[in-house]
């Protein structure tokens, strides 16, 4: 009997290593990655830059204290900051860390306003985290359920609807901040109008309010981009990443610009782990590898070439709903729940997963080939063929 707490409906199966996009089991059989720890391995398994610095860095420096300076936290930083054209980085060691940073600030930001209740407006189907704060912006019941009383301080609107923001904006004064995903990651790879976030960049400004981008998931290149609000040439106030920042070494990420820069002083926030210079190292060497061997390229046309196979070898099939996403964070909705479908790719050697109970979600490493690609879409796409059928 296992004695790690039953928090996890797991699969059976154990990973004992891995190379690029492929992982091999307890019992040698290898099995192609296409969800990369849920948009976490950036550079697939055992990269060999990103093993070589962590095993430097572990022999000179694993953790120190963030009472000292940390000088690859400082170097980490100042990548972000210019690759984002954010001024600030408060480090974590998560994704749900970072989005409580953000909550944090956004409070602050109301109260040094003289707003006594500061309230953020949160989406619809949306996915922040599993702490109290986090799980309360989230907009699932399923993943609330039994864990009241949940955080006040949430306004919930429909996601991709700029009229129900404008409305609560007319009868509520105490709204600080909108917080919003750019795609919907567990909530179905859902991707707004081409103007939503522009149109939400204009409301904030309007009403002074900060417009924070939660890019956990769609961070890092993931969509073509560096983040995926840069599609749309917009800036947000906060932003917050984890997931793929690290490469698989826990690392989550809380940035600030504009009317957001400076409001954390000494003492208002803090983390024993957050930014340490493993971590960092991590951090810095993902981004470094991405720009120098031109992955945010070939996330964008591997995506395409992925969304245009499923739209081929899916033509006509009844029960398809839909094939969305952008770069390599994609979804393809079918019209009933498909979670045995994580089972039966399993046995076939595919690594997927299901959300929103009828989504299959893909999220590959950014270094997976097209070739990879196409040996997925030759499992995936008769499988869902024959689980339409049945």
């Amino acid at each position: 009997m296992s004695h790690v707490m039953n928090t996890y409906a797991r699969q059976p199966v154990a990973f004992e290593r891995g190379e690029g996009a492929w992982l091999w089991d307890t019992e040698g059989k290898r099995y192609l990655d296409a969800l990369s720890g849920i948009a976490v391995n950036t550079l697939g398994h055992a990269h060999p830059r990103l093993t070589t610095a962590l095993h430097a860095q572990v022999s000179k420096l694993i953790h120190c204290s963030n009472v000292y300076q940390v000088r690859e936290q400082e170097w980490l930083a100042d990548k972000l900051c210019t690759l984002s054209n954010m001024q600030e980085v408060f480090f974590s060691n998560s994704g749900c860390e970072a989005n409580e940073a953000a909550i944090k600030l956004a409070r602050m930001y109301g109260h040094n306003k003289g707003i006594e209740m500061p309230s953020i407006i949160v989406m619809e189907k949306s996915f922040h985290g599993r702490t109290l704060a986090t799980l309360s912006a989230t907009g699932n019941r399923k993943v609330q359920a039994g864990f009241e009383p949940l955080v006040k301080g949430f306004v919930r609107v429909p996601y991709n609807d700029l009229a129900a923001i404008e409305l609560v904006a007319s009868h509520n004064l105490d709204v600080v901040a909108v917080l919003v995903e750019p795609i919907q990651g567990e909530g179905g790879i859902r991707t707004p109008d081409a103007a939503y976030l522009q149109g939400l960049r204009k409301i904030c400004d309007q009403h002074g309010w900060l417009l924070m981008l939660d890019e956990v998931q769609s961070g890092i290149g993931r969509t073509g981009k560096w983040f995926a609000h840069q599609h749309t040439g917009i800036l947000p106030d906060v932003m917050t990443l984890a997931k793929g920042l690290g490469s698989g070494v826990p690392i989550g990420a809380c940035l600030t610009a504009g009317k957001a820069a400076g409001l954390f002083k000494p003492g208002n926030h803090g983390s024993t782990f957050g930014g340490n210079p493993l971590a960092c190292t991590a951090g810095l060497t993902t981004l470094n590898v991405l720009e120098e061997d031109k992955l945010l390229a070939h996330a964008e046309q591997l995506g395409k070439f992925i969304r245009d196979g499923f739209t081929a070898q899916l033509a006509g099939v009844d029960g398809v709903k839909a094939i969305r996403g952008q770069g390599l964070m994609i979804g393809v909705e079918l019209e009933k729940p498909c979670g045995e479908l994580v089972g039966k790719a399993l046995a076939q050697g595919l690594l997927i997963n299901v959300t929103a109970d009828s989504v299959i979600r893909l999220l590959p490493p950014l270094i997976m080939s097209q070739d990879e690609a196409q040996q997925m879409l030759n499992i995936l796409c008769p499988l869902i063929k024959e689980f339409l059928q049945s």
